[in-house]
């Protein structure tokens, strides 16, 4: 089995949703049933003893502390049973929107200006199994009760564990790429009317240029300067259905110095000049 982790990316919003939990457990002798394309997917989360377990062409053998994800769409089994007692929480949860696996960060999904992407390991041995147990703890308290209020308890506890997981994989260099990219995509959406430039961004961050071009496109999937572009191009569609104002001020407005160019990029980004795509859209 590749060293490389394997990672659950979930493209948001929106997010995903929690749908039921539960604890159980397996005496000596008992499996893990097998499932194919159950449809949702299984976070599994042992609390003592050990659950062997399988996906497809892939094995563990689960230890206290220890999490996985099941995909909903693969058949999981029981590689043998269980030779002491073993006692799990388990989790269903799905998303609409698009997600994938893929080892280490090698996926084609990425956040942009509007959207994040989630990443959560599929197996981990968590550093912090007391906060989990808590929060599952106070999932099945919720469970059992059928009030407004526990619904929202629920989704709230399982977006909490997801931003855990989410948090808690990285190495402290991923980290400080994700705040290096969330900190140059501020400052891009901060002054996208000015004409900013690489070397601007690099002195407003105190950072090396290609280092905050690294970290961009490891984060969002492009340089400084496309995501600029893509986020002038969104606030002037923004504008050309809010607005009446003329092309030539929403270019301006949007940090385009020249009416032409602005049309030019702008066609070519959504098939549309921009006064065709006002009518279209506004009748």
């Amino acid at each position: 089995m590749s060293d490389i982790p394997l990672l659950l990316t979930f493209r948001s919003p929106p997010l995903p949703f929690f749908i039921e939990s539960n604890r159980v457990t397996y005496q000596p002798g008992e499996a893990h049933p097998n499932r194919t394309n159950l449809g949702v997917f299984d976070l599994l989360f042992i609390h003592r003893g050990t659950l062997h377990i399988g996906e497809e062409d892939r094995q563990w053998s689960l230890g206290p502390g220890e999490v996985l994800i099941l995909r909903p769409d693969r058949w999981h089994y029981a590689v043998r049973p269980c030779e002491e007692e073993m006692v799990m929480d388990w989790l269903h949860f799905q998303t609409t929107a698009p997600w994938e696996e893929t080892e280490g960060g090698s996926g084609s999904l990425r956040g942009d200006h509007y959207t994040h992407v989630i990443r959560v390991p599929k197996h981990a041995k968590l550093s912090y199994p007391e906060q989990v147990q808590d929060i599952f703890t106070s999932l099945h308290e919720a469970a059992r009760n059928s009030t407004h209020a526990s619904f929202w308890e629920r989704q709230h506890r399982f977006l909490h564990l997801l931003q855990m997981l989410d948090e808690g994989w990285r190495s402290d260099e991923a980290k400080a790429a994700v705040a290096v990219a969330e900190r140059a995509a501020a400052y891009l959406k901060l002054n996208f009317k000015l004409p900013v430039s690489n070397r601007m961004l690099s002195e407003a961050l105190n950072l090396h240029a290609n280092y905050i071009a690294r970290c961009m496109n490891e984060v969002f999937g492009c340089t400084p300067q496309q995501f600029l572009l893509y986020y002038r191009l969104d606030q002037a569609k923004l504008l050309l259905l809010k607005t009446d104002w003329p092309i030539a001020r929403i270019a301006e407005e949007t940090g385009f110095r020249q009416t032409p160019h602005f049309s030019r990029l702008f066609a070519e980004h959504t098939g549309l000049s921009p006064l065709r795509f006002r009518k279209r859209f506004t009748g």
